[in-house]
């Protein structure tokens, strides 16, 4: 305990208080009224108002926990424990100076943490999932689909061409790579759109059946091409050639679309 201090004024009872809950904090137990009254030399009145602010409940809120609180127990006459009265003896009262310590204030109960806020084991300690095996498993895929659609380009009448003529005449390009390079990689792009979920509700939508579609059209032309090749054909049907025909055409109306639909807010008036 601290060092007292005293003073001939009255001490009001809230200045008490502290030094009555460090008391009780060494007796292990809530003192009697008159042993209040004979440790601080103060009145009977004072100190039924010291021990009822000791022994009321103290507020407390729900996120908490309820601690138990000690309650005195009343006496049966006017005499306590320590032999003393009620009543305070005059002479005693005359030169009566109170004590007043600080406080101890006990550390506050440990709040728990709840469950939704502790991460879970997995998602702190697991690792994540690497993406380099969708490249070793993309090689053999793209050989075939390259190679597929090269050649039903080639029965389709795509070919070599000289696409700067009188620039550099001698620059030329085989047609039939705009096949593989369209369909495919607008089908990949709009997949990853669909999946990703940080666009426009239109535009997944949107994403979704186009990259359904590229997906569908990518294995026809892969199985017209080796059903073709397996029979000796040299030259498509013309209902193969129309569609192969039409497929950068489509291709490109696709993805055009679908980037101003990536672009474009849902609430926006027209």
């Amino acid at each position: 305990m601290s060092t007292p201090l005293r003073t001939t004024y009255p001490v009001p009872v809230e200045d008490l208080i502290p030094a009555a809950r460090e008391l009780a904090a060494n007796l292990g137990s809530v003192p009697s009224r008159n042993r209040i009254m004979k440790e601080f030399r103060i009145g009977a009145d004072k100190a039924r108002s010291v021990l009822d602010a000791l022994t009321e409940p103290a507020p407390q809120t729900a996120a908490e926990p309820v601690e138990p609180h000690l309650h005195a127990v009343p006496n049966s006459g006017t005499a306590d424990e320590d032999g003393g009265s009620d009543e305070m003896p005059p002479a005693l009262r005359e030169e009566a100076s109170p004590q007043v310590t600080q406080s101890v204030d006990l550390a506050p109960p440990a709040q728990t943490v709840p469950s939704e806020v502790v991460p879970a084991a997995s998602a702190v300690n697991g690792n994540p999932v690497r993406s380099w095996p969708v490249l070793l498993l993309a090689l053999p895929a793209f050989v075939a689909v390259w190679s597929g659609w090269v050649g039903l380009g080639e029965l389709t009448g795509f070919g070599v061409v000289h696409p700067l003529p009188g620039i550099a005449d001698g620059f030329t390009i085989n047609s039939a790579i705009t096949l593989p390079i369209g369909v495919e990689t607008y089908a990949a792009f709009a997949l990853r759109v669909w999946l990703s979920g940080r666009v426009p509700a239109r535009a997944r939508r949107f994403a979704k059946v186009s990259a359904l579609s590229a997906l569908g059209l990518g294995a026809l032309g892969q199985v017209a091409y080796h059903l073709l090749e397996a029979a000796g054909v040299v030259r498509a049907p013309w209902q193969i050639t129309t569609v192969v025909a039409c497929l950068p055409v489509a291709v490109l109306g696709m993805g055009a679309a679908l980037a101003h639909l990536i672009h474009t807010r849902e609430n926006r008036s027209h």
